[in-house]
Parts: C-alpha cells; sequence; structure tokens
C-alpha cells in the first residue's frame, strides 16, 4: 500500500511535482503492452504460449493443459510459466502506476487543502486503495470454491505487504539515513562514522514512537479472528470473523479520527512545553534574585521568600504587577533555544498566574503560581538530604528534562508545510482530481486480472499462490512510495527520518485495518473458510516485534536494520515450515 500517513514538506511536494510526466509515459507504455498482445493473442497463443514448437515451450509437467480464461473476456491469458510471468509483470506494473497517480494526486490535495480532515482520512484510504482493490477481486471471483482458493493470493498481498514495509524499507531507510548518534540523537547530515553498528543510526521524534504503539494496537482483530484456531473450536470461526470485522472497521474509524485531529493535538502539546520552558527559565531568574533559599529544608516552597520576591518585582509598591513589570523580570532569560520572543514569555505567564483574569497579577496569585511550578519541579526529581541546597539542581534537571521532550515533540517543521500560499490552486485541485481518478480507475481494473495470472502462474508452476503474492504483489502496490521514502530519508535529517517512519507505520496500521476489514468482509459474507494460522503469526511476529522496539526508544542504531532486514526470510521460512511441514494450512 502507498505510504500516506502525514503532510510532507513542501520540498519533498516540489520533488514529486517535478516527475508527475513520468506515470504518464509509464501508462502508455503499459496500455501500448496490453493492446500489443491482445492484437496479436491469437499468434502469441499459439506460437509462443500454446504451440510448443518454440523455446518458450516448458516440459508438460510445467504447463496446464486446459485453457485459460480471459479476464472481462479479451484480455490476454495463458497456461505456461513464461506467458504469465510476463502477465504478471505487465498488471503489475499499471498497479504500480496507479499507487503512482494516487500517491501524487494526494499530495497534490494535501498541498491545497492541508492536514486534518485530507490528510487524516482521505490520504490514507487512497493510499491503502491499490491493496485493498486486489484484496477485494481476490474473494470475489467465481464460485465460493474458486473464491476460497484466490482468496490466499488476498492474504499474501496482505501479510507481504506488511512485512516488507517493516523489514526491507525499514531497515533500508535506517542504512541510507544514518548519522552519527551522540547523547542518543542522531546529529542531522554528520555522518563521519562509516556504518558503525552502534554509533551510526537514525532518531526520530516521539510522535513517530505514538504511530508504532497505534500500529501494535491495530493488530487486535488478527488475535479476534485467530482465537477460535488457538482454542481448537470449529463452531465459532465465522462468529469470529464477524467479531474481528466489526472491531476492526472501529479501529479505522478511530485511526482516521486520529488523524484528523492530531495536528491539533500535536499543536497543543507543543505549546504547553513551550510553555513549560518559559515557566523553568522565570524559576530559575526567580532563584538567582532571591534573597534566600525557594524551598524549606523539608522541600516545600518557602512563601516568605518569594514574598520578598514579589516585593522586588512590584517597583511602584501597589500590590500588583503588570505588563510592564513582568516584561523588565524577563528581559534577562535567554529563550532563545525555543526561539520566543519575551513579549510572548511575558503573556504565558500572565497568563498562568493571573487566575482573576483582571491583567494583574497580586501577591497571593503570584505566590500560588511559584509554588504550583516549584512542586511540580521538585516532582521531576526527588532530593535527597537538605531540599534548599538542592533547588539550583533540581531546577537544572527540570530544565533538561523539558528541553529533552520539547526535543522530541518537534523536530522542526510540523505544522507550517502547507502556510504558504498555492499558486494556481484551481489547476492544481484539477491535477491532483484527474491523478485520483485515472489512479482509481487503473487499479479497479487491472486489479482482477492481476489476481487471475496470479492463480494461473500458480497453477502453472505449482507454486502456492500465497508466496507468489507475498513476494511479487507488495513490489507493485509499495514500490513507487518505497523508493520515494528511502530518498527522503537519505537526507540525513532527523525531522526526515521521522516523517518516513511515520508513514510506514501509518500504511502497515492501514494495512491492519482498512485492508484486513475488507477481507474479512469477504470471507463472511461469501462464506469462506479462515485458515491462515500460519499467515496471522507472522504478521503478529513482525508487527509486534518492529513496534514495541519503536515504540519505546527513539534512537536506532545501524544494527537494528539488520535485525529488521532478517526478519523478511525468516517471515517466508516460517510460513513455509509450519504450511508444509506440521501443516497448519
Amino acid at each position: 500500500m502507498s505510504l500516506s500517513f502525514t503532510s510532507p514538506p513542501r520540498s519533498r511536494r516540489r520533488h514529486h511535482r517535478h516527475n508527475h510526466r513520468t506515470p504518464f509515459l509509464f501508462l502508455f507504455l503499459g496500455i501500448v503492452t496490453i493492446l500489443f498482445t491482445q492484437s496479436h493473442a491469437r499468434l502469441f497463443t499459439r506460437d509462443l504460449i500454446s504451440d510448443g514448437s518454440n523455446f518458450l515451450r516448458l516440459p508438460t509437467d510445467l504447463r496446464e493443459e486446459s485453457t485459460c480464461e480471459q479476464t472481462y473476456g479479451f484480455l490476454p491469458c495463458t497456461t505456461t510459466v513464461f506467458g504469465n510471468l510476463f502477465l504478471i509483470i505487465v498488471y503489475g506494473f499499471l498497479m504500480y502506476t496507479a499507487a503512482t497517480f494516487l500517491s501524487n494526486g494526494s499530495e497534490l490535495l494535501l498541498e491545497i487543502l492541508g492536514p486534518g480532515i485530507v490528510g487524516g482520512l482521505f490520504l490514507p484510504i487512497l493510499g491503502a486503495l491499490p491493496d485493498a482493490m486486489l484484496i477485494l477481486v481476490s474473494g470475489l471471483s467465481g464460485s465460493p470454491e474458486v473464491a476460497q482458493s484466490q482468496v490466499s493470493v488476498g492474504m499474501g498481498l496482505l501479510a507481504g505487504s506488511t512485512v516488507l514495509l517493516l523489514t526491507i524499507i525499514w531497515g533500508t531507510c535506517v542504512i541510507v539515513g544514518k548519522c552519527d548518534i551522540e547523547d542518543s540523537i542522531a546529529l542531522d547530515s554528520t555522518d563521519t562514522r562509516g556504518f558503525h553498528l552502534t554509533g551510526s543510526g537514525v532518531s526520530t521524534d516521539i510522535w513517530t514512537s505514538y504511530a508504532a504503539r497505534i500500529m501494535i494496537i491495530s493488530v487486535i482483530p488478527f488475535l479476534i479472528v485467530q482465537l477460535p484456531q488457538i482454542l481448537h473450536s470449529t463452531s465459532g470461526r465465522h462468529l469470529a470473523v464477524l467479531i474481528g470485522f466489526v472491531v476492526s472497521v472501529c479501529l479505522l474509524i478511530s485511526y482516521c479520527l486520529y488523524q484528523i485531529f492530531q495536528p491539533w493535538i500535536q499543536k497543543r502539546k507543543l505549546e504547553y512545553i513551550k510553555h513549560k520552558h518559559v515557566i523553568v527559565g522565570l524559576l530559575r531568574h526567580l532563584k538567582m534574585r532571591s534573597l534566600g533559599r525557594l524551598l524549606n529544608d523539608d522541600g516545600t516552597p518557602n512563601k516568605e521568600v518569594i514574598k520578598k520576591l514579589f516585593a522586588t518585582i512590584d517597583e511602584n509598591k501597589d500590590g500588583h504587577l503588570t505588563h510592564g513589570e513582568m516584561t523588565a523580570l524577563v528581559v534577562g532569560i535567554q529563550f532563545e533555544e525555543i526561539d520566543l520572543e519575551h513579549d510572548d514569555a511575558v503573556r504565558r505567564i500572565m497568563a498562568d498566574f493571573d487566575t482573576s483574569r483582571n491583567q494583574l497579577i497580586d501577591e497571593e496569585e503570584f505566590v500560588t503560581g511559584v509554588c504550583r511550578w516549584l512542586q511540580a519541579a521538585g516532582r521531576s526529581r526527588a532530593p535527597a538530604g537538605d531540599a534548599g541546597s538542592h533547588t539550583v539542581k533540581f531546577l537544572s534537571d527540570f530544565h533538561t528534562e523539558t528541553k529533552r521532550e520539547h526535543d522530541l515533540l518537534d523536530v522542526g517543521g510540523h505544522g507550517d508545510e502547507v502556510s504558504e500560499g498555492v499558486e494556481n490552486a484551481k489547476w492544481i485541485s484539477i491535477k491532483a482530481g484527474l491523478f485520483l481518478l485515472l489512479g482509481s480507475l487503473i487499479a479497479a481494473a487491472f486489479a482482477d486480472p492481476l489476481v487471475d495470472v496470479v492463480d494461473n502462474f500458480s497453477d502453472a508452476t505449482s507454486i502456492p499462490a500465497f508466496f507468489i503474492s507475498f513476494i511479487f504483489l507488495p513490489l507493485a502496490t509499495n514500490s513507487s512510495e518505497a523508493v520515494s521514502a528511502i530518498i527522503f530519508a537519505s537526507r540525513d535529517k532527523r525531522q526526515t527520518a521521522s516523517l518516513t517512519f511515520s508513514e510506514i507505520y501509518g500504511a502497515v496500521t492501514m494495512n491492519n485495518v482498512l485492508c484486513l476489514s475488507v477481507f474479512l468482509a469477504l470471507v463472511y459474507v461469501r462464506g469462506l473458510t479462515w485458515d491462515f494460522s500460519s499467515e496471522v503469526l507472522v504478521i503478529l511476529i513482525v508487527c509486534i516485534v518492529m513496534g514495541a522496539f519503536a515504540s519505546f526508544r527513539t534512537v536506532f542504531p545501524l544494527w537494528t536494520s539488520i535485525i529488521a532486514i532478517l526478519l523478511y526470510p525468516f517471515s517466508l521460512a516460517l510460513v513455509y515450515v509450519l504450511d508444509y511441514q506440521f501443516g497448519w494450512s
């Protein structure tokens, strides 16, 4: 599925706009290939596929003797290995083109309308559309018996996309985006240690960790639908599929709502951290100006000293601190690390301390506000021994903690990506609509032929359709955005790494909720058998391992890429062993 989790920076969108002509060329070549094949279908089928007199003929045991059935009654088909392989490449190329159109159209639409409804609802769904189409047609074809045999193509795509994103693509992004790691932070555009397994890697912001946790939650429907097999029960399988479908749809709605409101949530959290920066600077400044210790020996605020501070700041001795008096107080505080003006700092302090909302801070409000924040700072580190002697120390710790929180929440560029005006908005809107329409039409038109060809190739080679779809179909539906993500990660910046990995986790989440919802709906409505224990186990292992790994850390040394990449062959081997050695499916 396409990787569309959050709004890309403008520089990246410009890169996409410069390449919008390329997909049209790809589409033209693909359609010409189809038309050429169809116009010569009789000759092609007789001479290159059905006729054994040429060099493409395979041994009898690798050919299907029965004739094939043309999709839509006119698209070319074949029963030979090379013929089906050729058609897989052609149809896969067209699905890749559809995914590229959808990706480009989504980014153009996002550039005009910004995040929120577009970024949170339409982009994730449009990104998952090619995969969802393939899964849908894999279970709609023919009788229930035919659908049961072809539905493994859909499961192969579902599992293959998830595993590919979290292993090969994830590991490659770490390798190409590696920078020197210092104090658990990757230094932007600094790569002097080469392929050092622990001293080189990437780091992300805390929002990326949240995306990984959401990804773990999204595997719940897999667990629900798998419960009857775990309990060795046959009576509740159909009901488990229905419950899994309902839960999956609920998670899909919840995820889209979270995506819609995420910019607002992120802005509120960043505002709070900036506010903490101001208060920490104020407390440290007050400590330097105080005529005694701000804390008593038992660690409680020293109200008498705080009252003396108030009297010192109250220049006209009217019992109130005005905006001008607070401005004179904060002039000496340094806020450069969060790019905050002194007027903004005064506004934040007045809003926090002035509980009566009369634009003045009286003595009681001042003492209450300082005591509240001193207690908050004290909770960040429990002082030992004489609390008063540790006032400077725990204020310094509180400042360090606040700075780290700000660093994790904001690596630069969030929220300002679509603030600039967009030239030719009408033309860009039309262009975005055409991209989305054309991509949707191509995906809808060639999903069914691609599933049929994979099934025919499986028959011709005796290779299970699951493994063919697991390996090849994700390359068609994910390759465009995968290449884009890898190129983007190679910019060696923490901001781009955060965006890249957030997109990967978001794409897997949409796999686990949207695509699985489509799959479970097919299984339930058509009365198919859910018999994918090994495939579900692989998805659970990869999602939980990589998700847990990314949920509780923001720095990924180079050795983590090795583990991720090795999970791909491990997944294939595990499915093979469980299915064909232990007979799970």
